[in-house]
């Protein structure tokens, strides 16, 4: 017998025998590298940058995320809409992908790109629109802040450009499912309703059981005091998985 002849063989069997086992540790470091989660909620109008999308009649949506380990994102956002409120149609559907990370201890830096469609618009109207974004975040004590800014380039369905500026103020309150949080928003371009520039801004509260989220929020804007752009408490409930 030549064992010389035997020993690549045996090593061979040896390598087959654990590959499966070292394909299946690799696959489940991957899976644990990413993360899937996924959101729906119905809300009593759903305001968009202070300016009701729905007619101020009541939206379903939802949304899925998925997010890997090194910061990189996609996802997809939905809601329905009022339909003949205008050329969207009753379907608002978003896609977007970024990148998250902390820059510093305490603070956290994410930017990314939007991208804004309408299945059922009006036949020859574009209303789509792409719109990158950038944010940066902090923890003063209790409270979470954050800056942001997105921008939207003179696309054809915009005619010009639009610039959207806004802060975020957060906190929860200590051994409560409570949780309150501020926002102000400034937009001046082709999504400012001829105004020349706005502000938006809201104050809310929500409370959280299990996989379940309830929430209202003061909604506002210094638009005309016209239907869809006035004051509105938004109620909602959702869930995430």
């Amino acid at each position: 017998m030549n064992l010389f002849k035997l020993a690549p063989v045996a090593v061979l069997s040896a390598t087959l025998l654990a590959s499966p086992a070292l394909a299946q540790d690799e696959y489940e470091e991957e899976a644990d590298a990413i993360e899937i989660s996924g959101n729906v909620s119905l809300v009593s109008d759903y305001r968009f940058r202070g300016v009701s999308f729905s007619d101020e009649d009541i939206a379903v949506q939802g949304g899925i995320d998925i997010a890997h380990e090194s910061g990189f994102y996609v996802g997809t956002w939905a809601s329905s809409l009022e339909e003949g409120a205008g050329p969207f149609g009753h379907t608002e559907l978003d896609l977007y992908a970024g990148f998250g990370t902390d820059i510093a201890e305490g603070v956290s830096f994410d930017i990314g790109l939007l991208y804004y469609a309408y299945p059922n618009s009006t036949p020859g109207v574009d209303t789509e629109y792409f719109e990158p974004y950038a944010s940066i975040g902090t923890t003063l004590g209790p409270v979470e802040a954050g800056v942001g800014v997105a921008y939207a380039w003179d696309q054809d369905s915009l005619g010009d450009d639009n610039v959207y500026f806004y802060g975020d103020l957060g906190t929860a309150i200590p051994d409560t499912p409570v949780s309150l949080s501020a926002h102000l928003g400034y937009s001046e371009g082709s999504l400012d309703y001829g105004s020349g520039g706005y502000l938006d801004w809201s104050l809310g509260a929500t409370a959280s059981y299990d996989i379940l989220t309830f929430g209202v929020a003061y909604v506002d804007t210094d638009l005309p005091n016209v239907a869809g752009q006035d004051a509105s408490v938004v109620f909602s409930i959702g869930a995430s998985f």
